[in-house]
């Protein structure tokens, strides 16, 4: 069999970047989109301010990294204040201060070239470009750059109209922000609304029709609807499972062990005993602190064991049994 076919050989798989402006350049593509199963991937955020998008570039940046796929976010925001060292007020991000256009424009064309250093030369497979991108003109500019460079893109659009989320996503993270230190509560509240304004004068969101050949996504209300078109490959999908999956808004979460068990008293690990006395002690006493935090929609998962069961039937609250939560990290004896 080896001497019909001869020996194989194996060439590395090398990703191929193709030039600008060839007549292959279409042959190849054959569409406005790059169809090459490893052709890197430019996520782009879309949105008013305050609509979460820095949070969910962060997040899903960390996520692809951990599921193996290198990625890096570009924050034109941080850019701009680079650019731009002291940031006064509202009035630099109104339509119509053609220096601050300008300004700002130079910023997302530096996080362009930062971005195509990234994904051509460092051989990274995702970028996040976090930015507003509001304006169809501004998209068409990162659509033309990705087509030009061979790069995927998947829009991800942050749309919220909820008065309470915004303020709220506005006191839990504009006040730590760089444009606003030194500045009390109520200016950083009152300039950032103004700031909103500004761009809501030009805002153009994707449109269903207008942008239909687009893949992308559209978040409402931190995740009360979703409405998806085109998704591409596995990348996109696997962003689009993860955004799904995901809480845009703060959220605690109450980690506890079970009451002390039976077999706790005699000094042996696993089993699935009940609690002893003091296990009950114990239970009684986290539904009483529970209670104290007045947390709406209290979700409680506990293991399949005994133990961790009767320490959850002391919250009086509906609970959910996870077989993976069975003796998570227990003691491990080391063999000779």
């Amino acid at each position: 069999m080896s001497g019909a076919f001869g020996e194989l050989t194996q060439t590395p798989l090398q990703k191929v970047w193709i030039p600008r402006t060839s007549k292959r350049l279409q042959q190849r593509r054959g569409s406005s989109v790059p169809q090459f199963t490893n052709s890197p991937t430019m996520v782009i955020m879309v949105g008013l301010p305050a609509r979460g998008k820095t949070y969910i570039s962060k997040k899903l940046t960390r996520y692809l990294n951990w599921i193996g796929t290198p990625t890096k976010v570009f924050n034109v925001g941080q850019y701009r204040r680079e650019a731009v060292q002291t940031y006064k007020n509202y009035e630099f991000f109104r339509p119509d201060n053609e220096e601050a256009m300008q300004i700002r424009r130079q910023c997302a064309l530096a996080a362009l070239r930062d971005v195509q250093t990234y994904l051509s030369v460092e051989e990274g497979q995702v970028a996040v470009f976090d930015a507003t991108n509001t304006t169809r003109e501004r998209r068409t500019l990162i659509l033309q750059f990705a087509k030009e460079n061979g790069y995927k893109v998947f829009f991800i659009e942050s749309i919220c109209d909820d008065p309470d989320i915004i303020q709220e996503n506005i006191k839990q993270v504009k006040l730590t922000s760089p444009d606003y230190k030194d500045c009390n509560r109520d200016e950083v509240v009152e300039d950032f609304l103004k700031r909103i304004e500004c761009y809501q004068k030009t805002y153009q969101p994707l449109d269903d029709d207008l942008d239909r050949s687009l893949s992308y996504i559209k978040i409402f209300n931190v995740g009360s609807r979703y409405l998806v078109n085109r998704v591409q490959d596995h990348v996109q999908s696997r962003t689009v499972y993860y955004l799904m999956n995901i809480h845009v808004t703060p959220r605690s979460i109450y980690l506890s062990r079970h009451g002390e068990s039976e077999l706790n008293l005699r000094g042996r690990i696993g089993g699935d005993s009940g609690l002893s006395e003091r296990g009950t002690q114990y239970a009684c006493a986290l539904a009483g602190f529970i209670r104290s935090q007045c947390i709406r929609d209290l979700k409680v998962w506990t293991s399949h064991m005994k133990r961790t069961i009767q320490t959850a039937e002391a919250l009086h609250v509906p609970y959910e049994q996870w077989k993976a939560l069975n003796e998570i990290d227990a003691v491990r004896t080391n063999r000779k």
